[in-house]
Parts: C-alpha cells; sequence; structure tokens
C-alpha cells in the first residue's frame, strides 16, 4: 500500500530520472537576504517517513549531503508543511504519477492542493452527481445521512470516555436527544442548525475528556484562539486532505457536494466526507496526544496565543494520524480486515451506488 509522505523541510523538490529528489535549502543558494518574520528561526528537519517503514529503509531516506530521495512509486500524497519549490517538470511527474500536493502554511492551516488531471472520470457520474445536488429533497437525503452517521460516531466517542470513568451522561443525552431531530429537518440550513448545535454539546464535553487543564469554551476557527482550536483546526485539515486523496482515486467529483454549500476555491465533497470521520479520526487522536501529554501548552507558541504548533508537535500529530490511517478493523459485510483509510474509500463507493440508483447510501457508523 502507498504512503503518505510529510515534508517539514523548505526545500527544493527535483525529478531525478525517474523518481524524486528533495534538496534541502542551503543559505548560501539563497538569492536575496532572509527576512525577519516567522521562517527566519526555522530550523529545517529531517522529513517524517512512514512509522512502519524497516530501518534499512529510513536509512536510505535520510539526508545526505542535503538530499533525499524519495520513492515515487510508494507515494499516494505528500504534505508540505515548508516550503517547497519546484517546477513544471516535477509538476508534469506529479500529475503523470497521480500524486497530489497538499500545501500548509507557517501556522499549520490548509491552503490548498495540486490536483493532477483526473484519471478516472465518468460523464454519467458527474450528471448523477450534480442531479442529486440540484434536486432538494435528494440533496436533503444525502445530507440527513452524512450528519447522521457524524452524531452516531460522536456518540460512539462521548460513551467510549463514559465508560472509562469519565462523566458524560448529560451530553451523551443531549446528543442523543438532538440526533432525534436530524431526520426531520426539511431544509439543509435546517438541519446544519441541528449539526451546530450537537457540536456545540460535544466540545463543551472536551473540558472532562481531556486530563490537562485547559479551559475550552467554544469551536473558533479563524483563526484559533486557543490550543484545543489550533489542535483541531489541524488535524481537521489532515482528515479532509485524507479525503481528498481518497476522492481523487474514484470517479467523483470533489466540486459538488450536499451537505456544505459547493463554492469557489474548495472541494467542497472533502468537507462533507469529512463531517464523517473527523470524530474518529481527529478528536480521538486529540484525546489521546493531550491525556497522553504527548502535546501540552509547552507545544505551542504562547506569544502568539497558541496559534502556532511547534515542529516536533507537528510531526508528532502527523506520525499518530498516519498510523491511525493504517489501523485495521474487520468488516461487518466484506468480512476482512480493512484500513481506516480504506473505509473512507468504500465510503466514497457507497455514494456512488447511491447516486447510479443501485443501493441507497448510508454513512459510516462505527460498529467496534
Amino acid at each position: 500500500m502507498k504512503k503518505n509522505y510529510y515534508i517539514f523541510n523548505s526545500g527544493r523538490l527535483k525529478r531525478l530520472d525517474n523518481s524524486l529528489q528533495f534538496i534541502k535549502i542551503k543559505k548560501e543558494e539563497e538569492e536575496t537576504p532572509k527576512e525577519s518574520g516567522p521562517l527566519a528561526d526555522v530550523e529545517m528537519e529531517e522529513i517524517i517517513t512512514p512509522p512502519d517503514m524497516e530501518n534499512s529503509e529510513k536509512e536510505c531516506l535520510r539526508p545526505k549531503e542535503e538530499k533525499i530521495y524519495l520513492p515515487v512509486e510508494d507515494i499516494d500524497s505528500i504534505y508540505a508543511f515548508g516550503e517547497l519549490d519546484f517546477n513544471t517538470k516535477v509538476m508534469n511527474f506529479l500529475a503523470q504519477k497521480g500524486i497530489i500536493v497538499h500545501y500548509f502554511n507557517y501556522y499549520g492551516f490548509y491552503t490548498g492542493s495540486f490536483y493532477p488531471r483526473e484519471a478516472l472520470v465518468s460523464g454519467m457520474l458527474l450528471v448523477n452527481q450534480v442531479k442529486h445536488y440540484m434536486a432538494p429533497k435528494k440533496r436533503l437525503l444525502i445530507a440527513i445521512r452524512i450528519i447522521e452517521a457524524a452524531a452516531w460516531n460522536i456518540l460512539h466517542n462521548l460513551k467510549y470516555y463514559d465508560a472509562r470513568g469519565k462523566d458524560l451522561k448529560e451530553a451523551i443525552r443531549k446528543v442523543e436527544e438532538l440526533s432525534g431531530q436530524i431526520s426531520k429537518q426539511a431544509s439543509i440550513s435546517a438541519l446544519m442548525g441541528v449539526e451546530g448545535n450537537i457540536r456545540e454539546v460535544y466540545y463543551r464535553a472536551f473540558n472532562t475528556i481531556i486530563d490537562q487543564d485547559i479551559q475550552f469554551e467554544k469551536r473558533v476557527k479563524h483563526p484559533p484562539d486557543n490550543l484545543i482550536n489550533t489542535m483541531i483546526s489541524f488535524a481537521n485539515s489532515i482528515v479532509y486532505t485524507t479525503v481528498l486523496s481518497e476522492i481523487y482515486k474514484t470517479q467523483l467529483t470533489p466540486l459538488v457536494s450536499f451537505l456544505h454549500e459547493p463554492g469557489e476555491r474548495r472541494f467542497s465533497l472533502s468537507l462533507d466526507i469529512a463531517e464523517i470521520f473527523k470524530p474518529m479520526l481527529a478528536d480521538r487522536m486529540i484525546f489521546s496526544l493531550l491525556n497522553k501529554n504527548q502535546v501540552t501548552e509547552k507545544s505551542f507558541e504562547k506569544e502568539l496565543n497558541y496559534l502556532y504548533l511547534k515542529e516536533e508537535a507537528r510531526k508528532t500529530i502527523a506520525k499518530d494520524f498516519d498510523e491511525r490511517l493504517k489501523t485495521t478493523v474487520r468488516h461487518k459485510t466484506l468480512n476482512r480486515n480493512v484500513s481506516y483509510r480504506q473505509l473512507i474509500r468504500l465510503e466514497l463507493y457507497k455514494l456512488i451506488k447511491h447516486l447510479i440508483g443501485e443501493k441507497d447510501y448510508e454513512g459510516f457508523k462505527i460498529w467496534w
């Protein structure tokens, strides 16, 4: 199975024969003096390699004379957290290999993706996807199924921690009550209102779930105003881009969505599907890292109101997330082990079957 590669360096990506080479930026190569600012003091670190690689494989990827070779046939997606410089020759090569590059800014927030020309296309599916968006009842049905699944997975998290000594019974009661209203909504805006109320109850429960003494009052996104909000934004961005990478491997278009309104400069279907998987992939990871003190207040720049997540903490989160994607469970209908990443792809296939009228869509709900 191909792997994600997370690049925390700033440097140049080159095509070398039929492979990729990453070259760290050297001070003497810079054409102009460094300006003062966030990047001025950032030390260039080593690339995070997938955690399941053998030591011998990791050894060959370690920087030697400022150069790192990337096995292109082994790459699923590249996550660029540093400044990445490459030319059209590399872009053409990445497109040829179907490799998506996701970009994050200095604060670790997602800014965009290099999305190659789609190799898997279906005019019929595109027409059906648009038809389901344009028909209010059809669109609402899919949106309801997405929120029902997301609410179920949120409840699963609450019940999991309640069973482990956290008093979350009131939060569970409220979410169950709100979940009963989901199917009764007659519009997307009303549905989003119920979803917002569920999230509000859920986020208030974070203070009980998390052992560290961190007061988390509400979700704030633009920009995050405390370390919990910063972690949520960072983790959600990785889930969003992971879903986007999986959409690329199907005949769906990421531009036409059902819960979120399609708009310019965003892949809104990724936002839809990410809602289902954020409780399992992002939230559970945040709870674990904080409760194990793998991420603490020291992992953030306090002077920047905890907006900046330090390099080592980003690496810790990326490594943990990558390991979670590889986690496998026994699928109850396929009767075989599938990884969390494969669960996302299977979710997309279920949506495709719904759009072509083969089988009604039901959102993924944690069963274990």
